[in-house]
Formats: C-alpha cells, sequence, structure tokens
C-alpha cells in the first residue's frame, strides 16, 4: 500500500521540524498506530533520495557521544509535500466513490 507513497510520507513526517532518521522512522510507526513499522533499509535509502532531489537537507551533530544525521525540509520540500497532499485526497476521495458504489 506504500508504493508510490513513501517520499511524501516521509516528507510529512518533517512538516513539523527536524528530525533523525529513527526518529522519522518512530514518527511513522506511531502516527500509523504502528502500521508503518518500516525496516531501516527501507527508510534510509528513501532519506537519501529525497535528498539528493533537493527535498530535504540532512546535517550531522553529535549527540551523547553518538553522531547523527538529522533531516529538515527544504522550500522544494514544502512545495511537493503540498502537492503530494493534494493528490492524496483527490486519490483517496476517488477511491471511496468508487468503493462505495453498491
Amino acid at each position: 500500500m506504500l508504493k508510490g507513497h513513501l517520499d511524501g510520507l516521509l516528507l510529512a513526517t518533517l512538516a513539523a521540524g527536524p528530525r533523525h532518521g529513527y526518529a522519522i522512522k518512530e514518527a511513522l510507526r506511531a502516527g500509523s498506530g504502528g502500521r508503518f513499522d518500516l525496516p531501516t533499509g527501507t527508510v534510509y535509502p528513501a532519506l537519501h533520495r529525497l535528498e539528493r532531489a533537493g527535498l530535504i537537507r540532512g546535517s550531522w551533530s553529535t549527540v551523547a557521544g553518538r553522531r547523527r544525521r538529522s533531516y529538515r525540509l527544504t522550500a522544494a520540500g514544502r512545495r511537493a509535500l503540498s502537492e503530494e497532499r493534494s493528490s492524496w485526497q483527490e486519490f483517496s476521495a476517488a477511491v471511496t466513490a468508487l468503493l462505495a458504489i453498491a
């Protein structure tokens, strides 16, 4: 079900502000009631892809002696998220209308 929507979901987790990779994974899990408990091998490559596309920007920090990379939305990322939300609303309305046909 996530195919084609993962990027939008990742961007949405960053809408409230910067997060490091594990916090993004946790936000997806918590925000979906545990339904989106994605493996690291899915999330981090997608974050790297979004960074290469200029939709997010990453920066390194050290917390409690451990390095971690935090990500934040860029202006292009905010625009992409807005477009993704509009597209999703149109798509979900169409699916709901079709499923409601009796």
